[in-house]
């Protein structure tokens, strides 16, 4: 198991490069200002996606990290 600031920091670093630094803050600083309930915003983050396409994507992933 990976430790917590190996965790952070690669989080992180996933937040850059997919919003860009001043995004990345700003997506934590928008976590960190409002009430915030990781189970219910997981829950309803993929309700519109097909299970097919959410399965293909997964699976898509799964290939991808294994490379």
């Amino acid at each position: 198991m990976r430790s917590n600031t190996v965790v952070k920091d690669e989080g992180m670093r996933v937040l850059e490069e997919r919003l860009g630094l001043v995004d990345a803050e700003r997506f934590i600083a928008l976590l960190r200002r409002e009430p915030f309930d990781y189970v219910e915003w997981r829950r309803d983050l993929y309700k519109d996606v097909p299970l097919d396409e959410f399965l293909k994507n997964a699976d898509k992933h799964r290939r991808t990290a294994e490379a």
